[in-house]
């Protein structure tokens, strides 16, 4: 980013609006200023100083819905905080937000309707002040660019990148290593930008990934991210890693993130290995997307039988039918999901009726109901033998049918 370009692209917004403006990037930090303000309130004043929003004031703002905005936000004076009115801009380019310019009020203003029918005529100065922060953002830089694409294609295999990337210093002499795939599990397919989609998962995981030492390295995709790390017995700087990408990613869709997952490979020692461990840590992150008692830190050894599933490949339809004649019975007198949800919790908690029933919130007799008519339907014991693996390898593959297909 030119620091020249851009304040000198805020004084010229601020004065066809004939107001003082501040620009402040995503973390509330304070990036240009203008120079001409007939009036300056607190805030104004503390956030020149200190170059940084204060908490009191960020909640203000937030409670306002600046974080989840794209169009233009009054947000009204208040006295307590020192805070005359203000109309948040946030700058967007292809859907990923850059930044904040606030425009203040001044205290003989009617209300913001001025300030409101002024930004169309400074719309061209607003879309290069977007171009520019964008092209600050450090994961938007030509060379992490190129980087991030050489360590996807190693990822995938590609022997050339694999050589290149072993010889980064980053990498080399700093096995062994981990490979993590982090997704989120309610948006991964969200988003008609491609291009926008890759640079928010770019983003949001290069800044996760800030002080964390044992992360080598980080990439986006549209659909997740990936994280290389040093090998480790604990998972704290995993989890620290899951925390602040759930932050930056809300941050910079501007929509609520709910469930973030990080699938985590074996480890490896040496680079040619890469490509085998992106396959276990992105198998493991979709059969937790899909199976939610596997948790959010996953490692691709936790995820039971799905490793089988995944082992058998197919296309997207793969296991969409089991093959199982007793699960199809099941399916058919199921009409309201009473008897197969049972049926795989009762698996999934070796066997235990409490368990079932304080999870469903229902009696035990009723749990022992569903079982009788399912031993009914089926005309064989359920939980025995032959028939209770079939079943319960029926409900994970109708599970696994549902991945997310990254």
């Amino acid at each position: 980013m030119h620091q020249q370009d851009v304040e000198q692209l805020v004084e010229r917004v601020a004065l066809r609006l004939g107001r003082g403006l501040s620009l402040e990037d995503l973390d509330g930090l304070l990036l240009a200023y203008s120079s001409n303000q007939s009036h300056a309130d607190r805030v104004r004043v503390n956030f020149l100083l200190s170059k940084r929003v204060p908490a009191d004031v960020t909640a203000w703002q937030l409670s306002h819905g600046i974080g989840t905005a794209v169009r233009p936000v009054v947000v009204p004076a208040n006295d307590e905080l020192g805070m005359l009115g203000r109309v948040c801009v946030p700058l967007m380019v292809r859907g990923f937000r850059v930044g904040y310019l606030w425009v203040q009020l001044d205290l003989d203003d009617p209300g913001a309707a001025p300030v409101l029918a002024g930004l169309p005529d400074v719309a061209s100065e607003l879309e290069q002040l977007s171009t520019l922060l964008l092209e600050s953002n450090t994961a938007e830089s030509e060379f992490r660019r190129r980087r991030e694409q050489d360590f996807m294609a190693a990822c995938a295999g590609d022997m050339n990148a694999l050589a290149a990337v072993a010889g980064w210093k980053e990498i080399q002499g700093r096995g062994p290593w981990l490979l993590v795939t982090v997704l989120d599990a309610d948006g991964w397919a969200e988003g008609a930008d491609p291009l926008a989609a890759t640079l928010i998962h770019r983003s949001a995981a290069l800044q996760a990934t800030i002080g964390v030492d044992a992360a080598l390295f980080s990439a986006g995709t549209e659909t997740h991210a990936v994280v290389l790390f040093r090998e480790s017995t604990g998972r704290a700087d995993h989890a620290q890693v899951l925390v602040h990408y759930q932050l930056e990613l809300a941050k910079r869709s501007g929509r609520p993130v709910h469930r973030i997952i990080l699938g985590a490979s074996e480890g490896f020692a040496k680079p040619r290995e890469l490509a085998e461990a992106y396959r276990q840590s992105r198998q493991a992150a979709q059969a937790a997307a899909v199976d939610p008692r596997l948790g959010e830190l996953v490692d691709c050894r936790a995820t039971g039988v799905y490793q089988v599933l995944a082992s058998a490949g197919g296309g997207a339809a793969a296991w969409a039918d089991s093959g199982s004649v007793y699960f199809r019975v099941l399916e058919d007198h199921d009409r309201n999901n009473e008897l197969l949800s049972v049926l795989e919790l009762f698996y999934d908690n070796d066997g235990s009726v409490q368990e079932v029933a304080a999870r469903l919130h229902l009696h035990r007799s009723s749990i022992y109901n569903r079982l009788g008519r399912i031993r009914q339907l089926l005309g064989v014991d359920p939980l025995k033998g032959t028939v209770r693996l079939e079943l319960h390898a029926a409900l994970k593959a109708r599970r696994w049918a549902g991945r997310p297909r990254i």
